[in-house]
């Protein structure tokens, strides 16, 4: 006879797995989105990456990334789990991985490598359309573990701040500010992409090929959020039974202010309802009710999300006044917005929802106190300090080395056909007199991947000129 112990069980697996695989199709959304806001020449590069970073982060996560995250430890680190066996990956509530008492450790991995692979994907934003590709594997892994530790401090039962009581519902610090963190010490390091600044130091515009698909990007990544944010219940009694309910109202809602939020910004600031910004807009306040979705009221969860849009609007065009390149705008959208919604966690959570969780106390505008808020700012100077100086040491070292940065050659003619001998758009590719890769131009690479995919020449020019068209 089954038991109604293993039958919530199994509920709650088919719940994570469900809402695991929702967030792994977030990967989607970020390669129309960033294949969308980037070049043509570039757009198979981007959009690819996607697929290889999320191998690299998966296999890396299942050999050490989960032992440190959630296994048995310390305050700093989890020292047990890795390389998981059998029996760790079908036990329910048993160590290494004890944390997950409503689920076996496999739907633990797979929900939170899934994570992983988001915060990963944030990073690349800032460093398109110039990273070598090798950069992608090592720097893969080196995040990987970086981002384990940091999510051990704050998601582990063993974490010094959890034990602080560190409010992060589903990773506006973990996972957002994080990747954050790591594009922006990519792009220093990296430097703007040619032609970005004039001598005069001046932005000039390099619009991205294709909004449709930043829009398609977008609306996946909206999608994927009900498994993002919901899921981090990990249990569908988890709060109250169907608790995922009401986090994935407050996460909708949120994003609907912060589409709003977007456009609005943008006809004030930009003197012009930017489609763009409208999107970053919705993925601002995503970022930022990720942290506060299980926490905060749904009045609450439309000013979160209408703030977030806000500042990444005023962001994405600050980090490029400092002379920062940062094509995607990660570092305003995923950054600023994560540092916003993990703040206002602090300052609205409500003291009932905290108590039901057992995370923390209530926000300053319920308590008066601002012990909450400040758990939550002690937790972004943490991870702020770690994060970012670990990054900028590994890229640095890389640097150094090896370089992370295409010639100038492969840049401009494209990642597509430089790094992988192809095109992502083969139809649209006009070949420049004596071809881009000829030895003449030193650049065989191009040569070979123009043998191995023929196109046709461009057609002469027409004896008598086009007439120019009316109005």
């Amino acid at each position: 006879m089954v038991k109604n112990h293993d039958l919530l069980i199994a509920a709650s697996t088919i719940w994570v797995v469900v809402t695991a695989i929702l967030v792994m199709f977030m990967q989607a959304g970020f390669a129309f989105l960033e294949a969308g806001l980037t070049r043509m020449k570039n757009a198979g590069h981007i959009a690819g990456k996607n697929v290889l970073i999320f191998g690299i982060c998966s296999l890396v996560y299942w050999a050490v990334g989960f032992g440190m995250a959630f296994g048995d430890g310390n305050g700093l680190i989890g020292t047990h789990g890795f390389f998981p066996s059998v029996g760790a990956m079908v036990s329910v509530g048993a160590k290494p991985f004890d944390w997950f008492s409503e689920v076996p450790g496999a739907a633990g991995y797979l929900f939170e490598v899934v994570f992983a692979g988001v915060s990963l994907a944030i990073v690349w934003g800032a460093m398109a359309e110039r990273a070598k590709l090798w950069v992608y594997f090592a720097f893969g892994v080196v995040f990987t573990l970086i981002y384990s530790v940091t999510s051990h401090w704050i998601w582990s039962p063993h974490g010094w701040l959890f034990s602080k009581g560190m409010q992060d519902f589903a990773g506006s610090t973990v996972v957002h500010y994080q990747g954050a963190l790591a594009a922006l010490a990519g792009a220093i390091l990296l430097g703007p992409r040619i032609g970005k600044f004039g001598h005069d130091g001046r932005a000039n515009p390099i619009p991205g090929h294709n909004m449709p698909y930043a829009v398609l990007g977008t609306l996946i990544l909206w999608f994927g959020w009900f498994g993002f944010n919901p899921g981090s219940t990990l249990s569908v009694d988890f709060g109250g039974f169907g608790y995922f309910a009401y986090v994935a109202v407050t996460t909708n809602i949120a994003a609907a202010a912060g589409a709003l939020g977007g456009i609005v910004a943008a006809w004030i600031f930009l003197k012009k309802p930017d489609v763009s910004m409208m999107l970053n807009g919705v993925i601002a306040a995503l970022v930022a009710i990720t942290a506060a979705s299980g926490f905060v009221a749904p009045w609450a969860a439309i000013v979160i999300g209408f703030a977030a849009a806000t500042i990444a609007v005023v962001g994405v065009v600050a980090v490029e006044r400092i002379g920062i390149d940062d094509p995607i705008g990660a570092v305003a959208v995923h950054g600023m917005a994560g540092v916003w919604g993990t703040l206002a966690t602090g300052i609205f959570a409500v003291p009932a929802l905290a108590g039901r969780l057992a995370t923390g106390r209530g926000g300053l505008v319920y308590t008066g106190s601002f012990h909450q808020l400040g758990v939550q700012a002690l937790g972004l100077v943490a991870v702020g300090v770690w994060t970012f100086s670990a990054s900028f040491a590994a890229l640095y070292a890389m640097k150094r080395l090896w370089g992370i940065r295409v010639e100038p050659e492969v840049e401009t003619a494209g990642l597509d056909v430089s790094e992988h001998g192809m095109w992502g758009y083969p139809e649209f590719y006009i070949p420049v007199p004596g071809g881009y890769g000829t030895e003449s131009h030193g650049h065989l690479g191009l040569a070979h991947a123009r043998r191995s995919h023929p196109v046709a020449e461009p057609h002469p020019a027409p004896a008598t000129p086009l007439p120019e068209p009316s109005g």
